[in-house]
C-alpha cells in the first residue's frame, strides 16, 4: 500500500478521524470532547451544575478511557488510561460525561430507557461508595471488567509486540498503522532518546539494574485514536541493555500534548506546559500511568512519552446486557470516585458527597442535574452525530 508522506498526512489523518466517528454514536461522543463541552456550556442545566471541589479530572472520561494498567509488579488496577484532556477541575464534568458514554453504550446495545435511569442511579450509588470508604480499593466487579481483566493478567511482551507491531521481530512494520518518517522526525527521535535526561527518566522508572543504556531500533508515525488523529503521534522501538549484555526491547507511545477542552480552575496550580500538566494529573488520578509518563520537547512540541505495558488495555464493550449494563455503571464510577477522592482530604471528600446527597432527585435516585445533563447531551450529540453522517455521506458521493 502507498504510505502518506509526513506532508500529506494531515488528510488521511481527517478522512480516518471522520470515517472513525461516522461509525457509531458511541464513536462519536468518544471523539468529540470539544464539542460535548460547548453543548454542556450551552445546556440550561449549566447553571444548575454544583461546584465540586477543584482537584484533578479525567476531562475526557468517558468508558473507552478506563481499563486495566499494569502496576509494574505483575498486577494491573481497572484505572482511568488517557488523561490528555486532564485539568483542575469540577469533578461533576467526570460525571457526566461517564453517564453520557454509559448513555450512549446502552443506547447502542438497544436497552430501554429505563435501564439508563437505572445506570445513572448506580453510577452515583458506585461513586459515592468510593468518597464515603476513601480506604476501600476494589469493588464489585461487572463480568465485563473481570475477563478483560483476567486477559490483561495473562499478558506478556510477545502478547503486545504480537498486537502492536505484528511480531517479536526488532523492527515497526510500515502500514496501516505505522507510517514512514520524515528524515527530521528520525533525527529529533534519535536526539530525544538519546539525551541524558531522558533516559534518566525513563531508566528510573525501573531500577533494577543501574548500569543500562538505551538506544533506538526503530520508530514510525502511529495512526492511533480519534481526538488525537492530526496531533504528532510515534511508537518508538527501543532496546536497553544492562550490564551483563541481556538486552530487552521496550514499545514506547510519543503524543502530543495540547491545550485541554475541558473547563479549568485554578489557572496558577498548573503548569503551563500541556504535558506537564497531562503527566501531573496522570499521577493524581491514575498512579499506575503516571509514574510512568515523562513530559518532554519533541520537534518544538509538547510531547509525553509513555512505556507501553502488556497488561494495558482498554474496556472494549460492543454489547450490554441489562445486568451488566447497571453493574458496570456502578463499578466504573466507583474507579472514578477513587481517583477523585485520592486527592481529597476526609472534610473534602464529606462534603463532596453531601452536595451530591442533597441534590438527588424525586423521580430518579440520582442528582437531577445529572440526570438532566445526560439526557440533554444525548440529544444533541444524537443530533451532531446524524448531521456528522450526513456530511461523511455526501463527501463520499462527491
Amino acid at each position: 500500500m502507498k504510505l502518506p508522506s509526513p506532508g500529506t498526512r494531515n488528510a488521511t489523518l481527517e478522512a480516518k478521524r471522520t470515517l472513525k466517528m461516522a461509525r457509531s454514536a458511541h464513536a462519536y461522543v468518544r471523539g468529540n470532547t470539544v464539542k460535548f463541552y460547548d453543548w454542556l456550556e450551552a445546556s440550561p442545566v449549566a447553571e444548575r451544575l454544583p461546584a465540586g471541589p477543584s482537584i484533578w479530572i479525567c476531562g475526557d472520561c468517558h468508558l473507552g478511557n478506563l481499563g486495566p494498567i499494569s502496576d509494574g509488579n505483575g498486577g494491573v488496577a481497572i484505572q482511568i488510561r488517557d488523561l490528555d484532556q486532564t485539568v483542575i477541575g469540577n469533578p461533576a464534568h467526570d460525571l457526566i460525561r461517564l453517564g453520557l458514554s454509559l448513555a450512549t453504550a446502552a443506547r447502542g446495545s438497544d436497552l430501554p430507557g429505563v435501564t439508563t435511569a437505572r445506570m445513572v442511579e448506580e453510577m452515583v450509588d458506585g461513586y459515592e461508595q468510593a468518597l464515603a470508604d476513601r480506604d476501600q480499593d476494589t469493588a464489585d466487579e461487572p463480568d465485563v471488567v473481570r475477563v478483560v481483566k483476567r486477559r490483561a493478567l495473562g499478558r506478556r511482551w510477545r502478547h503486545l509486540a504480537r498486537e502492536r507491531i505484528g511480531g517479536e521481530k526488532p523492527s515497526i512494520p510500515l502500514g496501516k498503522k505505522f507510517w514512514a518518517l520524515g528524515d527530521d522526525e528520525r533525527g529529533a527521535l534519535r536526539a530525544l532518546f538519546a539525551d541524558a535526561d531522558i533516559q534518566t527518566q525513563i531508566l528510573s522508572l525501573d531500577p533494577r539494574d543501574e548500569d543500562r543504556t538505551i538506544s533506538l531500533v526503530d520508530a514510525a508515525y502511529w495512526m492511533k485514536g480519534c481526538s488525537s488523529l492530526g496531533l504528532l503521534r510515534y511508537a518508538a522501538l527501543l532496546e536497553i541493555k544492562g550490564a551483563k549484555g541481556r538486552a530487552d526491547l521496550a514499545l514506547v507511545d510519543i503524543k502530543e500534548a495540547v491545550a485541554p477542552a475541558a473547563p479549568s480552575q485554578h489557572l496558577n496550580d498548573m503548569p503551563n506546559d500541556p504535558a506537564t500538566r497531562v503527566v501531573m494529573g496522570a499521577r493524581a488520578l491514575s498512579p499506575n500511568l503516571g509514574d510512568r509518563m515523562i513530559a518532554a520537547r519533541l520537534l518544538d512540541r509538547s510531547v509525553f512519552i509513555r512505556e507501553l505495558a502488556p497488561q494495558d488495555l482498554k474496556l472494549e464493550v460492543e454489547q450490554f446486557s441489562e445486568a451488566q449494563a447497571v453493574k458496570a455503571a456502578r463499578y466504573l464510577a466507583f474507579v472514578v470516585g477513587k481517583g477523585h477522592a485520592r486527592q481529597m482530604d476526609s472534610a473534602t471528600g464529606a462534603e463532596w458527597r453531601k452536595i451530591l446527597l442533597e441534590h438527588r432527585g424525586t423521580a430518579i435516585e440520582a442528582p437531577s442535574w445529572l440526570w438532566d445533563a445526560v439526557v440533554d447531551l444525548a440529544g444533541s450529540h444524537e443530533r451532531g452525530y446524524l448531521d456528522h453522517c450526513r456530511r461523511y455521506a455526501l463527501a463520499e458521493q462527491a
